[in-house]
Parts: C-alpha cells; sequence; structure tokens
C-alpha cells in the first residue's frame, strides 16, 4: 500500500465540491485522515472568489500514475474545466503533495496553508 497525502483547493462552490469529491475518493482509496480547511487568497489571477483549501491522507494500491487518473477523472467529473487559465477559478483541484512520506510537489515548499494542511494528517 502506498501512503499518500492529496492537496485539495477549489474556489466553485467549494463546500459542496469538496465534499462530493470525498464521498467520490472513499470509494477509490482508503481514506485516513482529513485536515481542517482554509481560506486562501488566489495565487496568479487575482480577480477571483478566495480558495478554499486543506489535505486528505489516504491508502492506496494504486501507483503514482494510477492514482493521478483516479484524481483527474474526479476533477472532471465534477465539472473541473481544463481550457481555463492556470491560476483561474476551479471546481476542484486535487495534487499529489506526499508519495510515501516523500514531498513531490514543489508548492509544498511555497505555500503555508499547504504545508500547514499536510501537517494536520501526518
Amino acid at each position: 500500500m502506498n501512503e499518500v497525502i492529496i492537496g485539495i483547493g477549489s474556489n466553485i462552490d467549494a463546500e459542496l465540491n469538496i465534499s462530493k469529491m470525498l464521498e467520490i475518493l472513499k470509494h477509490e482509496v482508503d481514506v485516513l485522515k482529513v485536515s481542517s480547511f482554509v481560506k486562501t487568497k488566489p495565487i496568479g489571477i487575482i480577480n477571483q472568489p478566495d480558495y478554499t483549501n486543506g489535505a486528505v491522507k489516504i491508502n492506496t494500491a494504486y501507483n503514482r500514475e494510477e492514482l493521478r487518473t483516479v484524481l483527474k477523472k474526479i476533477e472532471d467529473d465534477l465539472g473541473r474545466n481544463r481550457n481555463t487559465p492556470k491560476f483561474g477559478p476551479r471546481c476542484i483541484d486535487l495534487d499529489i503533495v506526499v508519495w510515501n512520506h516523500e514531498i513531490v510537489d514543489e508548492d509544498y515548499y511555497t505555500r503555508d496553508f499547504l504545508r500547514n494542511s499536510v501537517g494536520e494528517v501526518t
């Protein structure tokens, strides 16, 4: 089994989309712990709603590529529009941050809210 921490972000119907995402995720992997959620200001494109961010710790038999595919499908199923700008609004954003105790997302080092959320579920 692989122990993974996934970063979560949303600024379109965040409460609803994060709740739906967690329900879907529970059917795919073993959800161990969910962090609290915090509001953060957008990065890059500032003329948009604040984000709701957090993290979830899971165990999974999927390898990294398989899990990445599962996460992208969840994003797509919830209506993620991949034609918007990189830092534009999104209904859900799921990123693998820690893979088997190794930090694999460089954003961990530059975003306090991400470090704090990861720390909550570690």
